[in-house]
């Protein structure tokens, strides 16, 4: 029974395959037929064409839209290999990079989600499932948004989720999201996270948990690349640093509807530019919910949990999360959706649909939105509207606030030989 369940799983891969490259080629064709600008990526590129020039990475303003730079200079400095492409090729690759990075972050989150038995071939049953979901995963706005801008959120989700996922010790545990973090501070969180988790693994168990050692490398793996991006550019690095930073304004408008984090909703909801001390106060409520939620299912072994959990929490406390950040709503649907079998129940399939929903009805663009910071007029149905992706991750935040672990030995051994 064994070998022909193998056997089928290996059959059933080229089905799935053929699945996600008609899914893939019929986004691609809808992304060149919207004549889509790919801006970020344009901006990348001439990020890597003042740091050649010797120019002032912080006074750059690029494209038709004059966006600035936000990102550290580390990222800059990774972004120099863009201008030895013409802009068609560094479009094609940029694109292809991306689906290929959609596939690898599907097939990684399912190393923490599932699936289970090992008897059943599960290396080819998670191979088989990645490109099941990614072929329905590049139609969600986030994914299909970051792809359609040029974006790295899923280079950055596959760094983190490639240290997550590794074996309690890993030697190079904590490298992808110091990496990830020296590029954009937001996945910075995770070494919180994990530096917590350590701490009450010690509290139980004695000192230098395998958390704690991830937290450190990831550390050192950011200063690292910080260090090195001072070494070659000391100039802008000082900027970023002392000023740069600090200036939230840079990165967009706050009521903007694309910006789903608190700050964002607490914008559009008190009909504010700056919601303040609010934005604040809500900021560090959400986030010590969200790293308890992230730490408590760490130490229950759930991987998965921990990991969606401290990334929505990031993305909600966030000054700016745009829409196409939320690319980790697909591990936060495979969760929801794995939970439902597992525990029972009508709502759960109701919960993994409500998750889908939301993520896929580009919904938050109903509203009025665009010049003239129209968000600042919406009405409360709007509102709801513009807040649906931060409403999703707080939902999904109380839910593991409140739930109790239902062991499942299948997943256990799965896990434990990983």
């Amino acid at each position: 029974m064994t070998v022909i369940a193998l056997v089928g799983a290996r059959r059933r891969v080229p089905l799935a395959a053929g699945a996600c490259l008609l899914s893939f080629t019929a986004f691609w064709l809808a992304q060149r037929a919207a004549d889509v600008s790919m801006i970020d990526l344009m901006v990348y590129r001439a990020e890597g064409e003042t740091v050649r020039a010797g120019g002032d990475l912080y006074a750059l303003r690029t494209t038709e839209a004059h966006l600035p730079t936000t990102y550290p200079p580390f990222a800059a400095l990774l972004f120099t290999p863009l201008t030895l492409l013409d802009t068609a090729d560094m479009r094609t690759l940029a694109t292809l990079g991306n689906l290929l990075l959609l596939v690898a972050f599907t097939h990684l989150a399912l190393r923490l989600v599932g699936p289970v038995p090992t008897a059943r071939g599960v290396g080819h049953a998670r191979v088989e499932t990645a490109l099941w979901v990614s072929a329905l995963a590049v139609w969600a706005e986030p994914v299909w948004t970051t792809l359609r801008y040029g974006q790295i959120n899923l280079l950055l989700a596959v760094l983190v989720l490639w240290d997550l996922s590794r074996r309690p010790g890993h030697r190079w545990a904590g490298l992808g999201i110091g990496v990830a973090a020296a590029i954009k501070l937001t996945p910075a969180l995770f070494a919180v996270f994990l530096l917590l988790t350590g701490a009450a693994e010690a509290v139980r168990r004695g000192p230098w948990r395998a958390p704690t050692r991830h937290a450190c490398v990831a550390a050192v793996s950011f200063a690292g690349a910080t260090l090195l991006a001072a070494a070659v550019l000391p100039y802008d690095s000082r900027r970023f640093w002392t000023r740069m930073v600090f200036e939230a304004g840079r990165v967009g408008l706050a009521e903007d509807t694309a910006n789903q984090s608190l700050r964002g909703v607490l914008a559009r909801l008190l009909h504010t530019e700056e919601p303040g001390i609010w934005w604040a106060l809500a900021a560090a409520a959400v986030g010590a919910l969200g790293l308890a939620v992230a730490v408590r299912a760490a130490l229950r072994g759930e991987r998965a949990r921990a990991a969606v959990s401290c990334a929505a929490t990031a993305l909600l406390v966030s000054p700016v999360s745009w829409s196409h950040h939320w690319v980790w709503c697909v591990p936060m649907a495979l969760l929801v959706w794995t939970d439902a079998p597992r525990r029972g129940g009508r709502a759960r399939w109701a919960a993994t649909g409500a998750v889908v929903l939301v993520f896929c009805s580009y919904a938050l663009w109903w509203v009025p939105h665009g010049v003239g910071r129209l968000e600042l007029g919406q009405n409360y149905g709007e509102m709801t509207l513009s807040a649906l992706y931060v409403g999703t991750a707080f939902a999904f935040l109380l839910q593991g606030a409140g739930q109790n672990r239902t062991s499942d030995p299948l997943v256990d051994q799965a896990v434990a030989k990983e």
